[in-house]
């Protein structure tokens, strides 16, 4: 935005009448005394504002940001009747505008912007070659009354609604067989309003599966940027069977309790993805990579893979930081984890599975993590069984390998590490390098190991397991391990 200032010869004048006009303002006291008390209630208008969040934002209201024109047609949603009330229903608005941009894929495709207000609206459907842009103080509110959201078959890769078999509800914003999909803004808000889905879930009123907040399907460059979405009815944001998606300054919030299955975010048989510079705390895992559940999974046969996640600061009290699985069918492969911050959650980043997953995750690769004040620091769980139904193969193992944890820190941490392989689903060949994790409990265990295959370069802190074998910062071998079937889990801490 351009800011027009003044000539130098006319600010120089004006600092030249100013020295001359000051004193002799300055001389009369009742004066000076009228003007520092014009200040101290200026000021006590500013620190209210400051504190309260805009309560006297007509006084002081800074010139909103002009819409930038991302597309050769830009639409405002009140070109197509919208109304900004948070009463007003807005769904018809937000279709005729969508169908007005499918109009213009040969021309470059067009863009809704969405004005500062309260844009309350039933679930709708995204176009190809479409930007989707909120002001600042603009809200799009998912209508809370269930009857407005459309039912879609199960995920193929589920066969199941994932919370009760059948159909499922869809998401508030939601998109098929797309390519070239923009949701950004001057961060405003997508606000899912999921406390009467929260509540209706617990007293088991539902008869569905509840629906995301944002889902794109089986679709292809898709660019989800500089926006907030808040209290999602389910998983909040489901990047479905997609190439080439990038996630990227994006909030994600959610209460800490009490909000259920609130994923931030689900990468779900994706490829080629990056998810960077994100603000995440929610009420379930804050990013879970997933590829299918069961025998559904391994018969869609999509994985997720090249997956980067980078400059993430995430919270969650119920799940974890960053998961992979458990629902993992699919196959799970070349992801990497960087520079992240954990805080006070109850884990910080975990692998999850089960027998009956089939599947593998590999090439796994964690970069300089940070725990703050989090229960437990890196878990690796096969026993996670949740199944869709009777009909999963239980000989259908997943194998779980070249997994490397790289930079590791931290304080707070009870335990630091819980690698749980079992007989049937050994983890294997684990690194560790550079890690040096503050304690909370000092018991002997804290480092906790079971069927797991791999090794500790250089010294870490805590002391590793023994299933480990250890090797010097010059890589060189000083002590194979004990046995790799080893098993000190201790679920009591």
């Amino acid at each position: 935005m351009m800011v027009e200032t003044a000539p130098l010869g006319r600010f120089q004048y004006q600092r030249l009448e100013l020295k001359r006009w000051v004193p002799a303002f300055l001389s009369s006291h009742k004066t000076l005394f009228t003007v520092l008390w014009i200040a101290a209630f200026a000021s006590v208008f500013v620190w209210q504002r400051n504190v309260v969040g805009g309560g006297f934002a007509v006084f002081w209201r800074v010139p909103m940001r002009p819409m930038p024109r991302l597309r050769p047609v830009a639409f405002n949603l009140t070109d197509f009747g919208g109304v900004g009330d948070g009463v007003t229903l807005n769904t018809e608005a937000f279709e005729r505008a969508v169908l007005a941009i499918s109009k213009l894929g040969k021309k470059g495709g067009g863009q809704l912007n969405v004005p500062p207000g309260r844009w309350l609206t039933a679930p709708f459907n995204l176009t190809s070659h479409m930007t989707l842009f909120l002001a600042d103080d603009a809200v799009i509110l998912g209508i809370e009354d269930e009857k407005y959201w459309p039912l879609m078959p199960p995920l193929p890769s589920y066969g199941y609604g994932r919370e009760h078999p059948g159909p499922r509800y869809g998401s508030l914003i939601h998109g098929q067989n797309l390519k070239d999909v923009v949701i950004t803004g001057h961060n405003g808000t997508i606000n899912g309003q999921g406390q009467t889905w929260w509540k209706k879930y617990r007293q088991k009123l539902l008869n569905h599966t509840r629906g995301p907040l944002v889902q794109i399907m089986w679709s292809s460059d898709i660019l989800i940027a500089n926006i907030t979405l808040k209290d999602s009815p389910f998983w909040t944001l489901h990047p479905y069977d997609c190439k080439n998606v990038t996630i990227r300054n994006v909030t994600i919030l959610a209460p800490v309790i009490g909000a259920p299955n609130t994923d931030g975010i689900d990468p779900d048989s994706c490829e080629d993805m990056i998810i960077e510079n994100c603000y995440i705390s929610v009420g379930d895992d804050g990013i879970a990579i997933k590829s299918g559940w069961d025998q559904y999974g391994i018969a869609y046969g999509r994985p997720s893979m090249n997956i980067l996640i980078r400059n993430l600061v995430v919270r969650s009290m119920v799940s974890a930081g960053v998961s992979i699985g458990s629902e993992m069918s699919g196959g799970v492969s070349n992801i990497t984890v960087e520079n992240l911050i954990v805080w006070s959650s109850r884990r910080a980043v975990r692998i999850k599975t089960a027998p009956g997953r089939g599947g593998y995750v590999r090439h796994i690769t964690y970069r300089n993590l940070t725990f703050d004040n989090v229960r437990v620091g890196i878990v690796i769980k096969t026993d996670y069984n949740e199944h869709p139904d009777e009909g999963y193969d239980r000989k259908a193992v997943p194998k779980l390998e070249d997994i490397s944890f790289t930079g590791v820190h931290g304080q707070g941490v009870r335990v630091p590490v819980r690698i749980h392989g079992s007989e049937d689903i050994p983890v294997r060949n684990v690194s560790f390098r550079d890690m040096s994790v503050g304690i909370t409990y000092k018991k002997k265990h804290i480092f906790q190991c079971a069927f797991v295959q791999g090794r500790v370069i250089g010294t870490i802190f805590p002391a590793p397991c023994e299933n480990l074998d250890r090797y010097d910062e010059q890589e060189h071998l000083i002590k194979h391990s004990v046995s790799q079937n080893l098993t000190d889990i201790d679920y009591d801490f």
